[in-house]
């Protein structure tokens, strides 16, 4: 029966590109992007979400559609209009990566813009070509971080932050409670935008065929206006959108462009996949919280915590964790994982199911733009981490706190009482700082929650304790950076991720990707194997409970008490 189905879907992929074969395809197929795009495809939404917030087109189903593009022999090329773009530096170079692929296929990729920033230009020097309109420019390239304090501030409206960290690089909370940098972010600050300008001269240097010295020319003479650019071999030419085509044509013969929506049904299509084992694909995305995974229904334009950011919970991973353990199609597992961290109790728990699920089956990290402190401890099950050279992972540390307004209330005029039993029953009360025993106590929970992520590393990567403290300690890396350290395995994304997960599970070089649902049954944990670091990790960090305050990366978190 299964070869018979097999058959089926064969013949009506021969039918159809028979079908598609007699149309005339476009020479070039125009790709706008700007805005904002999600890492993965939207889960699936209700009918009333699915019309009053749309979802977003993401970075993953781009790359099919490039990918689409790439299997017609038809088609010459891809335009890439680019507008204005918000992109982290690891999604400018999963694009770049996209490109990559497409040039090594033989397809021709040009890059137009009406004017060039940092991003179009990091993205525009991985083309063929870079052409500018008459009249546009190219603003300052480089690279530039800037960094807000609010200690002050907040001291004047009577807020303070009162937190507890595992070192001084362990900095999320420094924003709150400082009124300028320290050393040690000062530091980690450097080194990181170190790293990111070294990969965006390479990028140039490799895109406009120059030696790093002409590239730092490049960068260090923007702005430029159109023939300055043009002049400094910054772009190729100068031309409007509406003569592309008789520029990219031959002779008397323009080009044939058409928009990716006009002609993707028309496109021919690979021969379909044979059914059987597939891979999985597990997302651990935004806040790492204790209970269920949420998507809310549109992004905050600002940073606000537990509003309007995705939260991944630890009932939902290890639901899938378990799933993908039971099932025997599942041949290899990728963990896509997007995330600056959380609640440490719920780290521990994906880590524990993802631990055992490990055990049996390939499991493969897959790091986003973010993939750091708890985003991190997720991902130490896995056998193999991929992450982009601007990646921003490690935070391999502790901090544990909360913000008291005592003084707020005074200003306001707000007089509150309590009544309370026990001795500390009061120590996460935010009214007042943490004296001197309870902020002992604090220390050592986080100590131990600290040791605890320590043992996770070192036996993940291999290392000695010692070697995992020269790297961890709240210290941030590019992925780059991390792979120097021994903490990451390959430059890649997602593509990366699931190549390496078909080879280590013997699966075919097309073999399906799936991403698990949460089932509505509920799955109960597999049978207890030989003692290991899980079960013993376990119980340190549910010694810890579920608390008041905590900050998450620099933010507030009502709902835990130490974030990793």
């Amino acid at each position: 029966m299964r070869h018979l189905f097999g058959a089926v879907r064969y013949a009506f992929w021969a039918a159809g590109n028979l079908l598609r074969r007699l149309r005339r395809p476009p020479d070039y197929v125009v790709f706008i992007l700007e805005g904002t795009y999600p890492e993965l495809r939207a889960l699936n939404a209700g009918f009333l979400r699915k019309r009053l917030f749309p979802d977003r087109l993401s970075l993953q189903e781009l790359g099919e559609q490039l990918e689409a593009v790439q299997h017609d022999p038809r088609v010459t090329g891809v335009i890439l209009h680019l507008g204005g773009l918000k992109l982290s530096a690891a999604q400018v170079q999963t694009l770049r990566g996209f490109i990559a692929r497409l040039r090594s296929s033989g397809k021709r990729v040009i890059a137009w813009s009406s004017s060039y920033d940092n991003t179009r230009y990091y993205i525009a020097s991985a083309a063929d070509e870079i052409l500018l309109q008459t009249g546009g420019d190219a603003s300052p390239l480089g690279v530039r971080g800037s960094f807000v304090f609010l200690a002050d501030a907040l001291e004047k409206a009577g807020v303070k932050a009162d937190f507890i960290q595992i070192s001084p690089y362990k900095t999320a909370a420094d924003p709150l409670m400082r009124a300028n940098m320290s050393d040690e972010m000062r530091e980690m600050s450097n080194w990181l935008i170190d790293a990111h300008y070294e990969d965006f001269i390479q990028a140039v240097a490799s895109g406009r065929n120059l030696e790093e010295a002409g590239a730092k020319a490049l960068v260090d003479g923007a702005p430029y206006t159109d023939l300055q650019a043009l002049e400094s071999g910054v772009v190729d030419k100068l031309i409007s959108e509406e003569d592309l085509s008789a520029y990219l044509g031959a002779g008397d013969d323009p080009a044939r462009i058409a928009t990716w929506e006009a002609v993707h049904k028309g496109l021919l299509r690979p021969k379909p996949t044979a059914k059987g084992r597939y891979v999985a694909l597990i997302r651990v995305e935004g806040d790492i919280v204790d209970g269920r995974s949420q998507r809310p229904p549109f992004r905050s334009p600002l940073p606000l915590p537990f509003v309007f950011n995705p939260r991944a919970g630890d009932l939902t991973v290890v639901q899938q964790a378990r799933i993908a353990l039971a099932d025997k199609r599942v041949g290899a597992v990728v963990l896509y994982v997007n995330s600056g961290g959380g609640s440490a109790s719920a780290s521990e728990a994906m880590a524990a199911a993802l631990h055992k699920l490990a055990a049996k089956k390939p499991l493969v990290a897959a790091m986003g733009s973010t993939a750091a402190s708890g985003g991190y401890y997720v991902s130490t099950p896995a056998q193999w981490i991929t992450a982009q050279p601007g990646t921003l992972t490690g935070s391999i540390g502790v901090l544990s706190g909360k913000v008291t307004t005592g003084g707020l209330m005074d200003k306001l005029l707000f007089h509150r009482e309590s009544i309370s039993r026990g001795q500390h029953a009061g120590m996460y009360d935010t009214e007042r700082p943490f004296d001197d025993e309870e902020r002992k106590t604090v220390r050592e929970h986080i100590e131990r929650v600290y040791d605890v992520f320590l043992d996770r590393v070192t036996a993940a990567r291999s290392m000695t304790r010692q070697e995992a403290e020269n790297i961890c300690g709240g210290r941030v890396w590019t992925g780059r950076q991390a792979m120097e350290h021994g903490l990451v395995d390959e430059m890649g994304g997602l593509e990366a991720a699931v190549a390496k997960a078909r080879q280590l599970g013997g699966l075919p070089a097309r073999a399906p990707v799936r991403e698990l649902r949460e089932p509505k049954i509920q799955t109960p944990p597999p049978l207890a194997g030989p003692a290991s670091i899980v079960e013993y990790a376990l119980d340190g960090v549910d010694m810890l409970g579920r608390g008041k305050a905590l900050c998450l990366c620099g933010l507030v978190d009502l709902d835990a008490h130490q974030n990793a």
